[in-house]
């Protein structure tokens, strides 16, 4: 159920189920807390999960000016602290990895653990991303339909393509159908304005000078077929980061979490549910 607060001077709407370990989902560009179809609940079977809107997107607040990653970490921060969240695991999608790595260098005595899933350590293509989303939306506002299967070879493994085409009505692990996304992508979608000011956040993201600071327990998970963030920009963060592990779906694009929603979960269940490496150290 959607809950709204004001973190920030801004309205923020979030939902949280599940009971546990607090975990909060950060969606990437032009998103909204919605696209974690599969996630949110395998998740929330194991944790208290939190997934919200971001500044500028779905129903949060969209104050039009340039947001920048300190705005993003910053709400994050207002928002655990509104909620009296005093330390979580923390998992980010593309953008949301991306703020999820100033989180963890500005913050890393608020998280547990983290999970980077598809993103990237530099904001590179920016202008060239920024005008797919543009042209993206003016598809989207006449034709739905076409918006989203435009989008597909972009966020799909060509294999899986062909299952969504067979069967656009299929509940895939019974959590999502391309139904639903297309219906979804018509709800709350992001203007040209909101697609300027989260483009604004990515000109100055470059980590990887800093990545080696992150001394939190990392997952990070790439998609073999990653034409958004390739897998080679993750394996750059896994060397630089000390206590990270990387893994690699295979044929699986940036839209990995749907497509390959179990494996995925699976890993970071796994993961978020293993003691941490401090509470090993203190049995030992």
């Amino acid at each position: 159920m959607n809950e709204f607060i004001i973190v920030n001077g801004i309205k923020f709407c979030y939902e949280i189920q599940g009971v546990g370990d607090p975990v909060i989902l950060v969606h990437g560009f032009g998103a909204k807390k919605e696209t974690w179809h599969g996630l949110f609940n395998p998740l929330s079977e194991k944790f208290k999960v939190i997934r919200f809107d971001n500044r500028g997107a779905g129903k949060s607040d969209r104050p039009n000016e340039p947001f920048t990653m300190n705005m993003f970490v910053e709400d994050i921060k207002g928002l655990m602290d509104a909620l009296a969240i005093e330390k979580a695991h923390i998992i980010g999608w593309s953008l949301g990895g991306m703020i999820v790595q100033h989180f963890l260098l500005k913050y890393p005595e608020r998280v547990n653990k983290a999970v980077l899933l598809l993103t990237n350590y530099k904001g590179q293509g920016v202008d060239l991303y920024k005008q797919s989303r543009h042209e993206g939306l003016d598809v989207l506002l006449e034709d739905p339909e076409k918006a989203f299967w435009d989008a597909v070879p972009l966020n799909y493994h060509h294999s899986f393509k062909k299952k969504m085409k067979a069967d656009p009505k299929k509940k895939f692990y019974g959590l999502w159908s391309v139904d639903d996304l297309i219906i979804e992508s018509t709800i709350d979608p992001a203007t040209h304005a909101d697609i300027d000011n989260q483009a604004s956040a990515l000109e100055d993201h470059n980590t990887l000078d800093r990545l080696h600071e992150v001394q939190i327990e990392t997952l990070l998970i790439a998609g073999s077929h990653d034409r958004v963030c390739p897998k080679s920009t993750m394996e750059e963060m896994a060397m630089k980061m000390p206590n990270s592990t990387l893994k690699i779906i295979d044929k699986a694009g940036h839209a990995a979490p749907n497509s390959r929603a179990p494996e995925v979960n699976e890993l970071i269940i796994d993961f978020l549910l293993k003691p941490s490496i401090e509470v090993l150290e203190t049995l030992e």
